[in-house]
């Protein structure tokens, strides 16, 4: 039986190339000259999960990582066992895939956060700044008065 650590990898290896092909920009082109999600073709290249099959299913046969043996023999047997061996390492993938969604979710609050921060840092010095050309204007105002001459006295 294939170690656990062999298992493990490949559907990490598989849940980053399914995620790469499905959602990053370098793929855009394929996914949109497919179709999208609109049509079978693309679809197959736009879900993450259906994806991984298809990866899984090239993966496994490659690194051997047949984990799931099987008691009938001959060319069904290793069909059999390749098939099901994929189909686990794609159920691993997609609790990967859920785990670093959780993961990126929480990143993205946290620069969230930080924007929303940032962006009020950004409004107060704004506020102070209007303010002190609100205060020279006045103290300029002042100044230009104190420095009028009177106005002569009637007569």
């Amino acid at each position: 039986m294939t170690d656990l650590f062999q298992l493990f990898a490949v559907s990490a290896v598989v849940m980053g190339i399914s995620q790469t092909i499905t959602k990053e920009r370098i793929f855009a082109p394929l996914r949109e000259r497919l179709g999208g999600k609109e049509t079978f073709c693309g679809y197959l290249v736009s879900c993450p999960y259906c994806t991984s099959h298809y990866v899984a299913f090239a993966l496994v046969p490659l690194t051997g990582t047949y984990a799931i043996p099987v008691v009938v023999g001959g060319w069904a047997g290793i069909v059999l066992s390749w098939f099901l061996s994929s189909i686990l390492v794609t159920v691993i993938a997609a609790f990967y895939r859920v785990f670093f969604w959780f993961v990126d979710e929480a990143q993205g609050l946290v620069r969230r956060r930080q924007r929303t921060e940032e962006e009020e840092i950004a409004t107060k010095q704004l506020v102070r700044r209007k303010v002190a050309h609100e205060v020279s204007q006045v103290e300029a105002e002042v100044e230009a008065e104190e420095s009028e001459p009177p106005p002569p006295a009637a007569h």
